[in-house]
């Protein structure tokens, strides 16, 4: 998720999975660039010093912090790319592929990631935190990756035939990306089946584009039970929560009867926007707190300022992941929703990013987040109110069509329609009072 601040980027963005806040002296390069360019050594000294003040683990997963700094202070730097390797060879010793250093290039790519546009296939990726594969966590949707159909969960052993293994994220995304039209090639491999261990792997071949990230799509649609208003959400960047607002104010005034918020394969985004989207089907309660090594360091509550608070389903998979936890752990604890569909991506961390003097940019695992109840949904994820799995089948058939998507050729739309027709009926009953 991203937050913005003073200018800077936090972010949890999906690209990484991780829920970011930006701190700093801003985007443009600060008078202590030429500095840090005469004085490479500071700028190790500096990302050493940042992640001994903010790093979530007071132990730095049992790495000697101390010990690091004198071995990497003591060493000669006569380039900055020299500083740069030596901050990527630090860092890798915490363990966490989330805190992470991005070269000036690299800090660039993950702002215009939460911007509402980039060029790429369209996939957001993370790092396996035991087997250290990359894997997707989710095509987003009418991109040219989703087209493909490439799965959330998928891991990418090859891009262009090269080899990601001990390959960070940075890298990875810097192959995948390159000019519009062009092509990269992704060996894929896919767990066909968890508890046989079978696997496949194959090749696919996409296409670059720009892509335009409008993340809300909806309908009025009839039902038994009168209108109802279907939300898709597919990512939380910049206009999420303007776009949102726009849907559930022109649904109410269709006078719907109650919702469903489809939040399958959405990665992330913005942590505000999270947030702000929580507060307009939130009247009352908390949202989410994070909380570092010292302890809890800051809460979100619902601002009395909700656009409704008709019955509301909520559809989510393991493509849901970071703002979408946050979102649908919110509506669940506060039991404004009932979810349906399997369970969660599980991540539960948040990084700040910070820019640093030379234009760089430092990713720092500095707290984790927790639900309103205190469930810390890392590697966890969240089980939902109503489990509904998708066949093979059944997933490609929507891959397919993706005007499937929230019909009644979707089984968890439909089970989630069923879901809402009780909440209804529920709801309805309450209001009528007892002779």
């Amino acid at each position: 998720m991203v937050i913005t601040k003073r200018g800077l980027i936090v972010s949890a963005t999906a690209a990484a999975l991780t829920a970011v806040t930006v701190t700093g002296a801003g985007l443009h390069l600060s008078q202590s660039q030429a500095f840090f360019q005469e004085s490479p050594k500071e700028l190790v000294d500096e990302v050493w010093q940042i992640i001994n003040r903010s790093y979530v683990d007071a132990t730095f997963n049992q790495v000697d912090w101390e010990t690091v700094r004198q071995d990497y202070l003591t060493r000669p730097y006569t380039n900055k790319e020299e500083a740069y390797t030596a901050i990527q060879e630090m860092l890798e010793q915490l363990g966490d592929p989330y805190t992470r250093f991005m070269n000036p290039e690299e800090f660039k790519n993950m702002q215009i990631d939460t911007s509402g546009e980039l060029t790429g296939v369209g996939i957001q990726i993370s790092q396996d935190e035991e087997t250290k594969q990359l894997i997707v966590i989710s095509p987003i949707e009418d991109t040219p990756a989703f087209s493909m159909g490439i799965q959330a969960r998928d891991a990418i052993l090859k891009i262009d035939g090269q080899s990601t293994e001990g390959m960070d994220i940075n890298e990875a995304v810097s192959l995948i990306r390159g000019p519009v039209g062009t092509e990269v090639t992704l060996t894929i491999e896919r767990v066909l089946n968890e508890e046989r261990g079978t696997k496949e792997t194959q090749d696919y071949k996409i296409r670059r584009e720009r892509i335009e990230l409008h993340p809300v799509r909806y309908s009025y649609q009839e039902s038994p039970m009168g209108g109802v208003g279907y939300v898709r959400l597919t990512n939380f960047n910049a206009i999420a929560a303007e776009e949102m607002s726009d849907a559930i104010k022109d649904l109410e005034g269709q006078n719907v009867s109650g919702y469903i918020l489809d939040l399958r394969s959405n990665p992330g985004g913005l942590l505000h926007s999270s947030i702000e989207i929580a507060r307009m089907w939130l009247d009352s309660g908390s949202i989410v707190s994070t909380v570092n090594r010292i302890g809890e360091m800051d809460r979100q509550s619902a601002n009395g300022r909700a656009l409704t608070n008709k019955p509301l389903v909520v559809l989510v998979d393991g493509g849901s992941a970071s703002a979408s936890e946050i979102l649908s752990g919110a509506l669940r604890d506060n039991e404004r929703a009932v979810l349906v569909g399997t369970k969660t991506f599980g991540k539960g961390l948040v990084q700040s990013v910070r820019g640093l003097g030379d234009g760089s940019g430092l990713a720092v695992t500095i707290a984790k987040y927790l639900t309103p109840n205190g469930t810390d949904i890392n590697h966890e994820g969240i089980t939902p109110d109503v489990a509904i799995e998708l066949t093979e089948d059944q997933q490609k058939l929507l891959r397919g069509d993706r005007t499937l998507i929230g019909s009644a050729q979707d089984p968890q739309y439909t089970k989630a329609m069923e879901v809402l027709r009780q909440e209804i009926a529920t709801a309805r009953a309450r209001r009528i009072p007892a002779n």
